[in-house]
């Protein structure tokens, strides 16, 4: 009896979250927060959106604008960037941190930073070479993926 309540209580808990999971709902650029709308008239301005979403998860909320030329910037609730994803072009250099922009053309000077993620704890970066590199918030390299 006791296994079955302990059971019951998983799978409730996991259709719980399973229907929180997928609250993506299709908006207009005009209902992002203003602090995005103006990232992408200052930063992606010749760029033409194919969609823009609002994502709501079990404790967060985010929008992402997809382009049509398959670039990608996430948001988060308060409109500051999360990730800026440039599948065929590059980030704009306004954008990257003047740390990190020094450390990659320093030590790659043949790359570009094609994409770029950060969160509380460090930002990493997708370079044209294939390598990812991250970065602490005191923009300190503490890994290198391949």
């Amino acid at each position: 009896m006791k296994k079955l309540m302990i059971l019951s209580a998983i799978l409730m808990i996991f259709g719980i979250t399973t229907a929180c999971a997928d609250n993506d709902k299709p908006i207009t650029v005009t209902q992002l927060p203003a602090k995005a709308q103006q990232f992408i008239k200052t930063h992606f301005s010749k760029e033409k959106v194919a969609f823009a979403k609002l994502e709501r998860e079990f404790l967060e909320t985010r929008y992402e604008v997809v382009f049509t030329n398959s670039s990608k910037i996430e948001f988060w609730k308060d409109g500051e960037w999360k990730e800026i994803d440039c599948k065929y072009s590059t980030v704009p250099s306004a954008v990257i941190p003047a740390q990190i922009a020094q450390y990659v053309s320093q030590n790659y000077p043949d790359t570009q930073i094609v994409k770029i993620d950060r969160d509380k704890r460090d930002y990493e970066v997708k370079i044209t070479n294939g390598l990812e590199l991250t970065f602490d918030k005191q923009f300190n390299l503490i890994d290198i993926d391949d």
